[in-house]
């Protein structure tokens, strides 16, 4: 049996995205998508991202992130996906 190969989604969230729960959703969401990586809030008022797993993962987040179902609002996003840069046990809130 082959391993699926794993990618990283690298994002940053630009919109009404502090102080409305973002993360907290966020980290829910990867939880349930079986993802490990973290996300932050930056001083500039974004939120950053960096999810890895699958690449049906990481798209299903970036799928999320995209959708009205996000607290906030998301004005839009800057992303790559990319080999991952380093290894993660679980997905995080850093702080």
């Amino acid at each position: 049996m082959t391993e699926t190969p794993l990618e990283e989604l690298h994002a940053v969230v630009h919109g009404h995205v502090q102080g409305v729960g973002f993360r907290f959703w966020t980290e829910r969401q990867a939880a349930r998508l079986g993802l490990v990586g973290w996300v932050a809030n930056r001083p500039d008022g974004t939120v950053e991202i960096l999810a890895q797993g699958t690449h049906d993962q990481v798209v299903a987040l970036l799928r999320r992130l995209k959708s009205p179902m996000t607290p906030g609002a998301v004005e839009h996003l800057d992303r790559e996906i990319r080999p991952p840069t380093a290894r993660y046990d679980g997905f995080v809130i850093s702080y």
